[in-house]
């Protein structure tokens, strides 16, 4: 069953509603999808509570689950720590952070700031470090191999950093657009294409159901 952490909808630079946003992905099979939007302190008080509306409905109803999430984007790297308690606290289940990816001029120091902090996943995280890899095993933060244009450049030099540190990997389409979602099929392209074996590909998708397994209950 395919399972996508990292999505957008109109709410912030995507689409479509989160109702057709779910619709979608029903279709194509999937078992879960998290809407995260991109956040900062101007808006997650919106976003979310929103969001939790939209699950409240459509989760009695539909197959596939809708994940209440936010993706902080852009954000200072001090402030970070900040606004993840906060999303927290105004029910997000599943916190991402844009990471450094190497096509945008993310701030140096979002990846350590973003896995010192209480975060799920660090999307698109480009050149991390080693050392940035190691936090993220130890902590259980999920990194991202992604299947959107530009980001995924670097998700070679991400899997080989996983490979060094037993950092948990995910695979997300990033899709803002009804053509960005990813089929079964596709999702396998990516994470072979950045050199993962079959094996490790299935490991992949068990890491993102594992995760979704353990998400606090929606409020």
């Amino acid at each position: 069953m395919m399972i996508d952490l990292h999505t957008h909808t109109f709410f912030s630079d995507g689409a479509l509603v989160p109702s057709e946003h779910v619709r979608r992905v029903e279709h194509l099979g999937y078992a879960a999808i998290a809407i995260t939007d991109h956040a900062d302190s101007s808006n997650i008080h919106i976003l979310i509570p929103n969001l939790i509306k939209a699950a409240r409905d459509l989760n009695p109803v539909n197959t596939t689950q809708l994940i209440i999430g936010v993706e902080l984007t852009h954000v200072p790297p001090a402030l970070i720590g900040p606004l993840a308690a906060q999303s927290r606290a105004l029910g997000a289940q599943l916190i991402v952070v844009h990471g450094e990816t190497p096509v945008e001029p993310v701030l140096p120091g979002t990846n350590r700031a973003a896995l010192d902090a209480d975060v799920d996943l660090l999307a698109h995280p480009g050149f991390i470090t080693e050392e940035e890899a190691a936090l993220a095993a130890k902590k259980g933060i999920l990194l991202e191999l992604s299947g959107r244009k530009g980001h995924s450049l670097t998700n070679g030099h991400v899997v080989r950093m996983a490979e060094k540190t037993g950092a948990l990997l995910a695979i997300n389409a990033d899709a803002h657009a009804p053509g960005d979602f990813l089929t079964a099929e596709m999702a396998e392209k990516v994470g072979l294409g950045a050199g993962l074996s079959a094996d490790q590909y299935l490991q992949v998708r068990r890491n993102m159901a594992e995760l979704v397994a353990r998400l606090k209950p929606l409020a």
